[in-house]
This record gives C-alpha cells, structure tokens and sequence, in this order.
C-alpha cells in the first residue's frame, strides 16, 4: 500500500491517521462523559489522568494531518454519481471535525491552565481537584462534546450508507487493502 494517497483511494499515513484518531476520539468522549459524571474525587482525577494526555495526542495528530493534508498528500478524487449536496456536507463535516477538535483541545488546555489541575493530576500534589464547571471554558468544551458525537454519528452514518446502500465502495478507500494498490497501480 503506498504511504501517499492516489486519485482513487487514501495512502498508509492518511488511513493510519484517520483510525487512530478515530479510536482516540471516542476514548475522549467517554472518558469526557465520565470524567463530568463521577462526583468521586479519585475516580475523577484517575480519568482524567487518561483524558488530558490522549487529548493532548489527539491534537498533536490533528495538526500532523493538516499539515500532511497541505504540504505533503493529496485527497482522493470524488466519488463520481453523488449529488452536489453530498460532496458539499462531506467537505463541511471534516472541517466541522478539524474545528470542533481545535475548540475541544484548546478548552481543554484553557480548563486545565486556569484550574491549576495539571500539577494536581501529574505533579503528585495533594490538593483537590477544582470544580471545573465554575470555568469559562467549561461552556465551549461541554458543547463540544456534544457537536464532536453529532459529527462521529453523521460520519459513521455516511460511511454506512455508501457501503450498505450505495454499495459504492467509498468505505474501502478509508481502509488498508493491498489488493487496492495492485488496480491504483494498473
């Protein structure tokens, strides 16, 4: 499988990136719900000792596929036959993903910076956790949250249909299939 994508399917580093965030963002968004749920202090900070840093991760690998995305790769050419609105509401979900994590990392941090949880939660200081709510951040991060499951479920569902009902093969794009680099190849 080539590392960059071709004009019919996505490359190693663009499928690799695309799956582990995947699985990364939904680690986040139960650790989040669970994490604003629990009223136990050792519970909540042992969950959040887990959330900040794949959060962090998340960042670190979302800005590495903007910049392979920009400098490096090129995406897929279009499935030929979709209407119009499709390809426009595919585009505007992936940079509704891009922006919504940005917001969600950089409220993130914002909570973290003004609680002063970081040396509680990695620098072995005894105090309590602050009441995150009480922030300003806390609004942005928590709708966030719930655009970041609106979006996973329109993508997924998207990802389906082309699948299930179209049966057009845009799945398998997204997936590692060495078969696939044979016919990119002929």
């Amino acid at each position: 499988m080539p590392i960059k994508s071709t004009s019919s399917s996505y490359g190693s580093i663009a499928i690799t990136l695309h799956w582990l965030m995947a699985m990364l963002v939904l680690i986040l968004i139960v650790s989040g719900f669970r994490a604003a749920g629990t009223t136990i202090a050792d519970a909540k900070a042992a969950i959040l000792m887990v959330h900040a840093p794949v959060g962090i991760t998340v960042l670190l690998l979302l800005i590495f596929r903007i910049v392979w995305w920009l400098f490096f790769d090129k995406k897929p050419q279009t499935i030929g036959g979709q209407p119009r609105w499709q390809e426009l509401s595919a585009r505007i979900v992936h940079y509704a993903f891009y922006g919504v994590l940005l917001l969600m990392t950089a409220s993130g941090i914002g909570m973290f910076v003004l609680s002063g949880a970081g040396p509680i939660l990695f620098g072995g200081t005894d105090a309590a956790l602050p009441n995150f709510n009480e922030l300003a951040p806390r609004t942005p991060h928590g709708i966030g949250a719930r655009l970041l499951i609106a979006l996973v479920v329109l993508h997924a569902g998207a990802a389906i249909y082309h699948q299930f009902v179209r049966k057009d093969g845009l799945l398998s794009r997204m997936w590692f299939d060495r078969d696939r680099t044979k016919k990119d190849i002929q």
